[in-house]
């Protein structure tokens, strides 16, 4: 079974493996989280951008209703920051997000710094007074670079549990991932397979091969063995539960080697600085 992952608030831990509703209709939505519940994922990765909360929060409500623990769950919600990027309008999305799922929020992260906005940092002080008042168990963010972390602990003291990039074996983000240990942060992966780009690739399909496992598989092994925590994204119930089968093998440090020698450095989606 997946590990968990401690945060280093102090509130407890989080799935190393979850799944994402990134681009999941509504309508689809509920069908697809039953389905990730049954292969067993225990973290659900939403937000206000995805326009599918209410959909999620209905699922949700069928799977505590059908005996999964809600205790046992985390549940990711993100502040998008567009039109306005304010401490109110975050305050104005959280509830609005809540209100929407039905329950609590596990994990609130803001979605992307925009830091030509010059007001991520306000707006993170206003995710610190959410967590500080019980309305949140943590708080993290999404597409922050270092020196956007940097100035969030230099200027509140407080670093995020956790900092969601986007990160495959074309950019496997070492600095900032070294940057994220020395400070306690949990690094997630978001488009954890390179859209599925990645899984076309002649080494990590040799490499599958030699483990007798997927390419998506093989990729998703040797992000945990990295360290971190990903949220791949399939509607499909069979790639939902292969996916998430990848503890009956492991990556050789040839291996490793061998995706190491695959970076890039190429992005399948937005520059942090560029989303403004």
């Amino acid at each position: 079974m997946p590990r968990t992952l401690e945060l280093d608030d102090g509130s407890g831990s989080i799935p190393a493996l979850g799944f994402v509703l990134y681009k999941v209709a509504p309508e689809e939505t509920e069908r697809v989280v039953a389905a990730g519940l049954e292969a067993g994922y225990r973290l659900i990765d939403g937000a206000e951008f995805y326009g599918n909360e209410a959909a999620l929060g209905a699922a949700l409500a069928q799977a505590v209703d059908d005996g999964i623990d809600r205790e046992a769950l985390t549940v990711t919600s993100k502040f998008w920051g567009d039109p306005e990027q304010t401490p109110e309008a975050a305050r104005r999305a959280f509830d609005a997000s809540e209100r929407a799922l039905g329950t609590r929020i596990d994990v609130y992260m803001i979605h992307w710094p925009r830091p030509a906005r010059e007001r991520y940092v306000d707006v993170w002080r206003e995710l610190v007074e959410l967590q500080r008042g019980g309305r949140v168990r943590t708080i993290g963010v999404s597409n922050f670079t270092e020196q956007h972390v940097q100035r969030l602990i230099d200027e509140t003291g407080v670093a995020p549990a956790i900092n969601q990039v986007e990160s495959h074996p074309w950019l496997p983000q070492h600095a900032l991932r070294a940057f994220h240990a020395q400070h306690g942060i949990i690094t997630q992966a978001w488009s954890p397979l390179g859209r599925a780009r990645v899984l076309q690739d002649s080494t990590i399909g040799q490499i599958a091969g030699r483990h007798g496992v997927s390419p998506a598989q093989a990729v998703i092994r040797w992000h945990l063995q990295l360290g971190g925590a990903l949220i791949p994204k399939s509607t499909h119930p069979h790639r939902l539960a292969e996916n998430r089968d990848v503890e009956g093998f492991s990556l050789t440090d040839d291996d490793m080697a061998q995706i190491a020698a695959l970076e890039t450095g190429e992005r399948t989606g937005t520059h942090p600085d560029d989303r403004q």
